[in-house]
């Protein structure tokens, strides 16, 4: 996969989760201000149906109630994207950097003691073994 068709799909990913984020929001919002109408969207987005933002939006434009609400989540999902987006490379490039550091030193860890447990059993098996003199 080329580094271009890798960048689409990641795109793809954050719009999703930028889309769930802005619907929860508004849930949120909407349970101070309007609580029948957060109930009716938490119910309604239930189910896997944020799992892909674009479809989302399709299928809630066409129910009676969400026609306002689908200008709601656009705004705030635009919003959202303007405030995170500035900081998403730098954010994502240090913390795979931080976490293959961990992980890198975990796995030295392992393999350094299994390194030292192999030697402790090979020489407790020299040790038990009969010497020549022996034999």
């Amino acid at each position: 996969m080329q580094p271009k068709d890798i960048a689409k799909n990641t795109a793809k990913v954050v719009q999703d989760y930028l889309t769930y984020q802005a619907v929860k929001l508004i849930i949120d919002q909407l349970t101070e201000t309007n609580p029948a109408e957060a109930i009716w969207l938490r119910q309604y987005s239930s189910g896997g149906k944020l799992q892909n933002g674009e479809n989302y939006i399709d299928e809630l434009m066409s129910e009676l109630r969400g026609k306002q609400l689908v200008m709601r989540i656009l705004a705030v999902r635009d919003d959202l994207a303007k405030q995170v987006l500035e900081y998403l490379p730098e954010m994502v490039g240090t913390s795979i950097k931080q976490a293959n550091l961990e992980h890198r030193r975990r796995l030295l860890e392992r393999l350094t003691q299994s390194s030292s447990e192999a030697n402790n059993l090979d020489t407790e098996l020299d040790a038990n073994e009969p010497s020549d003199e022996n034999k």
